[in-house]
C-alpha cells in the first residue's frame, strides 16, 4: 500500500460568479521512502495539492488516503493529531517562534504530543545534533543565519519521527550555497533515515536532489518522472 494515495481529486474555487479548478481530477501515489519534487508555475495547482497532503484543505471530490487512513473522513481534532504524529512541516519562512531558543522551538511538537519535559529535551538535542546545530541549542532565531534557522525547522519537523516530511519552497529564502547545504540534509533524511519527502520548488537545480519530479499545470499533472541513477 502506498503511503500517499490520491485519486480523482478536484478542488474548485469560486470568486463571485466565476469558478476554476485548482486541481482537476488529480491522481497520484507516493510510496514510502520516496523523495518527490512538486513543480509548476504560480497557479498551477501545486500549492493546493500540498495543502491537501498536509490536511490543511480538502478537495471538493475525490479521495486522499495517508498510510491507509481516509483523511477526508476525519474531523479537525483527528486531523490535528495526524499532522502531529505523521507529518513534519518545513516552510520557506522557517516559522520559528522568535522569543524561544532553538531547543525550545524543536520541543514544540512534543509539547502538543504530551511528552514529558526530560524526554523532550533529550530528543530535541538529538534532532539538533542530526542537523549539525548541537552548539546552537540556546540561540534565538535572530542570532542564527537563515540556513541555521531552516535547519532548526528541519529538526523540529523530524523530532516526532513522522514518516512524511512536507517541505514548501524550503530554500526560497536562502542563497545558493546555503540551499545546497539544506538540500543535503533532506537527502540525508531520505536516504539514511528513510523519510518520505514531498518538496515544492520552482527551481530545477533544487529538484535535481529529488528522486522523482511531478509537474503541475492548470490544475493537472502533466508529467511524472522517476530519475534513473
Amino acid at each position: 500500500m502506498a503511503l500517499i494515495e490520491v485519486k480523482n481529486a478536484i478542488k474548485t474555487y469560486r470568486t463571485g460568479e466565476d469558478s476554476f479548478n485548482a486541481m482537476n481530477n488529480v491522481s497520484l501515489s507516493i510510496e514510502e521512502g520516496e523523495f518527490v519534487a512538486i513543480m509548476g508555475a504560480s497557479g498551477s495547482g501545486k500549492s493546493t495539492f500540498m495543502n491537501m497532503l498536509g490536511t490543511l484543505d480538502k478537495p471538493n471530490s475525490g479521495s486522499y488516503f495517508l498510510d491507509g487512513v481516509d483523511m477526508l473522513s476525519l474531523g479537525p481534532d483527528e486531523l490535528a493529531e495526524v499532522r502531529n504524529l505523521k507529518m513534519g512541516f518545513v516552510f520557506q519562512g522557517f516559522n520559528l517562534i522568535s522569543r524561544t531558543t532553538a531547543l525550545e522551538n524543536v520541543e514544540l511538537p512534543m509539547i502538543y504530543k504530551g511528552i514529558p519535559e526530560e524526554e523532550r529535551i533529550i530528543r530535541a538535542k538529538e534532532a539538533l545534533r542530526i542537523v549539525g546545530l548541537e552548539n546552537r541549542e540556546d540561540h534565538m532565531p535572530n542570532q542564527m543565519s537563515g540556513g541555521q534557522q531552516q535547519r532548526v525547522a528541519i529538526a523540529r519537523a523530524i523530532v516526532n519521527d513522522p514518516p512524511l516530511i512536507l517541505a514548501d519552497e524550503p530554500t526560497g529564502n536562502l542563497d545558493t550555497k546555503t540551499s545546497i547545504e539544506v538540500m543535503e540534509f533532506f537527502v540525508k533524511l531520505n536516504e539514511q533515515m528513510g523519510k518520505t519527502i514531498v518538496l515544492v520548488t520552482h527551481e530545477p537545480d533544487i529538484a535535481e536532489y529529488c528522486k522523482r519530479v511531478v509537474r503541475f499545470k492548470d490544475g493537472n499533472i502533466i508529467s511524472d518522472e522517476v530519475k534513473v541513477k
